[in-house]
This record gives structure tokens, sequence and C-alpha cells, in this order.
């Protein structure tokens, strides 16, 4: 008999930093993984140790085409996220942040289940210094 409360949770960009991560606390955790990557930044030794868990199945995809497959959750990572990655191809880390999103919103329609939709930073352009009176109160 399946324990409801683990679920086969979907993690695209899982062999990145923080996709890595993420697997290790949902496969710790008692959940199934199927990690997604197309290792374009991610990489395989991010998650070589867990190749020999049973509840872990990883996958090499590009999420800028459709995925089928069985899930109950998924958790959306990927995206080439320091400058050094996403400068290098533009136009593939654009398809990769809309497509890709495109993708995955289609599966969890499909699936009718939940997903987690990451970010950066880069998304807030950049920081501007901006000076601002002290004031008493601490307001």
């Amino acid at each position: 008999m399946k324990d409801y409360r683990t679920k086969r949770i979907l993690v695209t960009g899982g062999a990145g930093f923080l996709g890595s991560h993420l697997c290790d606390r949902l496969i710790a955790n008692g959940h199934e993984v199927v990690c997604v990557d197309n290792f374009f930044t991610g990489s395989k030794e991010n998650v070589v140790h867990l190749r020999d868990e049973p509840r872990f199945e990883l996958v090499r995809h590009d999420v800028t085409f459709p995925l089928y497959l069985e899930v109950d959750e998924i958790m959306n990572l990927a995206c080439p996220a320091s400058p050094i990655h996403y400068q290098t191809d533009p136009v593939q880390t654009t398809k990769t942040s809309v497509h890709g999103a495109i993708n995955v919103l289609g599966l969890a329609k499909r699936l009718g289940c939940k997903i987690f939709q990451a970010s950066t930073s880069e998304v807030y352009g950049t920081r501007r210094s901006i000076r601002r009176p002290r004031t008493t109160g601490g307001t």
C-alpha cells in the first residue's frame, strides 16, 4: 500500500546547485524524485551520490521540449542562473525560461498537480544604491 504522504516529485534543473540540494532533501524526506536536466549548467557530479538510490531517477532532457512524465508535484528550477552562463547563450536561456515554463505548466495542467516556479535574483535587475534619510523611532 502506498504511503500517501510520499510523493513522486519532478525537479527540473535538478543537477544544478540548488536543484541537487533540493533532490537531496526530498529523498531524505522519503519522496521519489525525478531529476530532469540537460546539463547546460548543471552537472551529473552534483547528483552522482544519488544514482544507487531506488527513489531517484535522472533524466537527461531539455525542458524547451515537452515532458511526458507522471508525477505528483513539480519544482521548476530549470534555467541558467549566473551571468557567465546565461550570457553565453542568451537565446537558449530565454527559451528555457519561456518555453520551459510553458511546457512544465502544460504538464502540471495535464496532471492536475501543484507546481513551484523558481526564478533568480536577476529578474530584479541591477541594484541601485538608494540613500534613505535616517529617522527616529525606527521608521
